[in-house]
């Protein structure tokens, strides 16, 4: 049982003020000048135990000194040609606001292949976004309403999901470990769209395994969710796969600056834009991929990742049999 949020925020706090130099300049990169609202959500992941929340937020700033995340929005990933390709294979991307003002996010989890670069530039990309949306989008947000504005929503369409994509677990599993360790409760609500049966089955048997607190945020809708979401945001701010039921594709919709995957839409190209100039400030551009360390998943999210692949590998076995007849 974790101590009282008003008294766990104050004890997490003074021993915070005692923090080396370097570990308070990142500090304020993450909080943004909310510094209160930061700590919560490190305590809410932590089940408001103050020592463990403690060890999290310190572990997370080490590596974020470790890694030189302070400065990745100055490391574009070039050329364009190998980002455009990874946007194209890591279908992410923010498709508009909800009525609230929160950040819609839409991820295309059955049709990101993420096989056209090394799983360095995958998790780069990733953490820019991260970055870019908690350095930049949040806290326009915040100026614009006044008040802290610290998360986002996120929308998973899993049209295209398959046993195949058992092979792109250690990807998957990566990206996620760096959010759980190093962005806690970023996300107020996921809702998941367009689900196949092999989502449906392996939902089955992860549920029962998720704390109380993740299984109350995942929100799974019903074919595209374009009813569902259109209760807490505007038609323009639904991703595409939401607008119309049987779309069949994230990837493609009726123009690129629709498709919020494409590098072509707006966002990615405020943000990419974004990253070239604060390189251009740079006396020389650092190329190559940003290798980050990726920290060791927790005990249980690991157990989950085990459910997870045991469920594909009996659905893949299942299959087996009607594709042995095959020619």
């Amino acid at each position: 049982m974790g101590a009282h949020p008003e008294d766990a925020v104050s004890q997490l706090s003074a021993l915070l003020e005692n923090l080396d130099a370097p570990l308070k300049r990142t500090f304020q990169n993450v909080h943004q000048g909310y510094p209160k609202e930061t700590l919560v959500r490190f305590l809410k992941a932590r089940e408001w135990n103050v020592s463990k929340a403690h060890k999290m937020i310190v572990d997370s700033l080490n590596w974020r000194i470790q890694n030189e995340i302070d400065s990745v929005l100055e490391r574009p990933i070039v050329p364009e040609d190998l980002y455009r390709s990874i946007r194209d294979s890591q279908l992410v991307g923010l498709s508009g606001y909800t009525k609230e003002g929160l950040p819609v996010f839409a991820i295309g989890v059955g049709q990101s292949t993420y096989d056209k670069a090394s799983v360095h530039y995958y998790v780069q990309s990733h953490i820019q976004i991260n970055e870019y949306r908690d350095r930049i989008i949040l806290p326009m947000l915040t100026e614009k309403f006044g008040r802290p504005v610290t998360s986002c929503i996120k929308v998973l369409d899993m049209t295209g999901l398959k046993l195949s994509a058992l092979s792109q677990i250690k990807m998957l599993t990566s990206i996620s470990t760096v959010d759980d360790l190093n962005y806690p409760e970023k996300s107020e609500t996921y809702y998941v769209v367009n689900v196949p049966y092999i989502f449906s089955a392996c939902w089955k048997v992860v549920k029962p395994l998720l704390q109380e607190r993740t299984k109350k945020k995942v929100k799974v809708l019903h074919g595209c969710g374009k009813d569902e979401l259109l209760k807490i945001m505007d038609y323009s701010s639904l991703p595409h796969f939401c607008r119309r039921e049987g779309s069949g594709s994230s990837k493609h919709s009726s123009t690129d600056t629709d498709n919020c995957f494409s590098l072509d839409h707006p966002f990615h190209k405020e943000l990419y834009g974004h990253i070239n100039k604060q390189a251009s400030h740079k006396e020389l551009i650092k190329m190559g991929s940003l290798h980050v360390s990726i920290p060791d998943a927790d005990p249980d999210d690991a157990k989950i990742v085990e459910v997870i692949q045991a469920e594909f590998q009996k659905m893949s076995e299942q299959t087996e049999p009607t594709n042995g007849h095959k020619d």
